[in-house]
């Protein structure tokens, strides 16, 4: 079978990229823009890709990539009609088959009122490779269930370390159920398509099969929508950074929901002094840290509050 990282490009294409399809459980990233070297993040790494399609690291080798080929793997993604998924455009990213991402940038069409109406003129892409880790929650499981109940629990690390993968692992097995609970109903905000993988009504991740998704949805929107109608025992968000965010989540604590969200921050004293307003009252209970080390995702710290 194929990865479905080839997938994403035209048959035209794929012979230039089947040596990246093939490493595709090692790659993070791939950045294609319009004249300039095409670049794969790997392990902390960066590879530029030579004629044949395969790593090197003299630009002297690099293949430079070309507006039509970002054309033609765009048209591809969207199943030769941009029409249909010009609401996910207009958004600046796509996700596809396989649950990977397709950022975009471009000409922007401004719409009255400041907004994007499309964006047209492609000249970059970022491709962020979907991974699925079974069981890399495992090690965190017990230290979320307390008295019989989930705590509130906030995941935090610089970019890139993992916090979603670890979120979406957490979902799935609080959702089907684990060693340490039964299976609980869980509501997922999934704003940039990222946890769930959503496309087309379908979710391309694991996510438990007691888990409801809201797809590109706002949190502060998702998270009121899911409390009104499917009556969620647990709440997940990837990402939280405003007061907003943080108001709509006491909102659903209040309703008798557990908070499952992550953030950007090296550790607990950085949320601390750049987001005052997410950590008062000590809403959040329990603190997972996270660190990348040798290329690995790693959990660093694991911290209840009042002693961290």
């Amino acid at each position: 079978m194929e990865p479905t990282l080839l997938m994403l490009f035209p048959a035209m294409l794929r012979a230039q990229w089947r040596y990246v399809a093939q490493r595709q459980e090692q790659i993070n990233e791939i950045r294609l823009r319009n004249g300039k070297p095409i670049l794969v993040y790997e392990g902390g790494r960066e590879y530029f890709l030579d004629e044949e399609g395969e790593y090197t690291c003299e630009i002297a080798r690099a293949r430079n990539m070309n507006g039509e080929e970002i054309a033609a793997i765009l048209e591809h993604a969207c199943d030769y009609s941009l029409y249909a998924f010009e609401e996910e455009l207009r958004r600046g990213f796509l996700t596809v088959e396989g649950g990977h991402r397709i950022g975009i940038c471009g000409q922007i069409i401004p719409e009255e009122g400041g907004g994007v109406r499309a964006i047209k003129s492609v000249s970059s892409m970022n491709i962020r490779v979907s991974h699925e880790v079974w069981g890399v929650s495992d090690a965190v499981l017990p230290w979320i269930y307390h008295s019989g109940r989930i705590r509130n629990v906030l995941i935090l690390s610089p970019p890139g370390c993992g916090k979603t993968t670890l979120l979406r692992d957490l979902i799935r097995q609080i959702s089907d159920g684990n060693a340490w609970d039964g299976g609980r109903t869980v509501g997922v905000v999934d704003e940039r398509c990222e946890i769930a993988a959503g496309c087309l009504g379908r979710h391309n991740n694991r996510v438990g099969m007691r888990t409801d998704v809201m797809d590109a949805c706002p949190k502060t929107t998702g998270i009121g929508l899911l409390l009104r109608s499917m009556a969620p025992q647990v709440i997940a968000v990837d990402e939280i950074g405003s007061r907003e965010d943080m108001d709509a989540l006491k909102e659903a604590a209040v309703s008798g929901c557990s908070i499952l969200a992550t953030a950007h921050g090296a550790d607990v004293s950085d949320i601390r002094r750049r987001f005052p307003e997410l950590m008062k009252d000590s809403f959040f209970e329990l603190f997972v840290v996270l660190e990348k080390r040798n290329g690995r995702c790693l959990v660093k710290s694991i911290l209840e509050e009042g002693r961290c």
